[in-house]
């Protein structure tokens, strides 16, 4: 199976990038495509093995990810943060191309590899790099019902069919999207504790609007994806989790403020989860009011 990677930048981070970069030495020997996207800046100079093109202005995560598939030839999709990297293998043999093309070569179902995302120093990540909620142990693999979009692989049938990330999510929680509809078509994700990627333990909270993008997206998500019911429920679940969290009270209302705009949003379009996919999450161990 042709793998191809896909690294987004919006070209403020160019040492990290060109670390990202080079940790995709042994992928590209191995004969993988790497196509890095400049998310509305112009990619630097990268290796003659490396494609790079320009995307007109930032279109976020979600939609530049989406320009990367368009642009890839691979059976399976590989994704990078320009702020990762793929550490160097402790046995050659052990090479991240030849393990993930034969997870996938193997399981014609298998429609999403949720990699291991590790520290700096090659040690545990944050917890919510998991996906999972019983996250204690990340060097356990398991079936999943998310991933996390800057440390997968995705089978690209799959992907094209589910139609891919939901564009007007910009970023955040456009991979529950993506795997919520990849589940309800039948397919499975594998959190696979032998795929690494490396990344700073920083929570999404750090980036500027994250509050209001986490509001409006949940809220979009629900209206996607859930029947009614439970539309409400997890909507009042997140709102419970937020405040659990004791955000400043500008951060609250940003929240909500975001609510309210997924709430009048056009959220696309709605194809609410089947009681079976519903009760399969559930016996994985999240089910999705969680």
């Amino acid at each position: 199976m042709k793998l191809s990677c896909v690294i987004l930048t919006m070209g403020n981070r160019p040492a990290e990038l060109a670390r990202a970069i080079a940790s995709t030495t042994g992928l590209r020997a191995a004969g993988t495509q790497v196509i890095v996207v400049g998310n509305g800046a112009d990619p630097p100079p990268v290796p003659a093995d490396v494609t790079t093109f320009r995307l007109d202005r930032n279109v976020g995560v979600a939609a530049g990810r989406n320009a990367g598939v368009d642009a890839a030839t691979g059976d399976v999709i590989l994704f990078l943060d320009d702020d990762g990297w793929y550490p160097d293998p402790p046995d050659p043999e052990a090479d991240l191309a030849r393990h993930v093309a034969g997870r996938f070569a193997a399981d014609p179902l298998l429609a999403v590899l949720a990699f291991r995302v590790a520290g700096p120093d090659g040690g545990p990540a944050g917890r919510w790099h998991v996906p999972r909620l019983r996250a204690g142990d990340p060097l356990r693999s398991a079936p999943a019902t998310t991933f996390s979009g800057g440390a997968c692989a995705i089978r690209r049938t799959a992907y094209l069919e589910a139609g891919g990330f939901p564009g007007d999510f910009f970023y955040l929680h456009e991979e529950i999207d993506l795997a919520w509809r990849l589940l309800e078509a039948g397919y499975r994700i594998e959190y696979d504790a032998a795929t690494v990627m490396c990344h700073p333990a920083e929570p999404n909270s750090r980036h500027a609007g994250f509050w209001r993008l986490d509001g409006r997206n949940r809220t979009l998500l629900a209206r996607r994806n859930l029947p009614w019911p439970l539309a409400a429920l997890f909507l009042l679940d997140w709102l419970a989790v937020t405040a659990a969290r004791q955000p400043s009270a500008a951060a609250l209302r940003e929240w909500l403020g975001g609510f309210a705009e997924g709430c009048r949003m056009n959220p696309g379009p709605r194809q609410p989860l089947s009681a079976a996919t519903i009760w399969r999450m559930t016996r994985l161990g999240r089910p999705p009011v969680i």
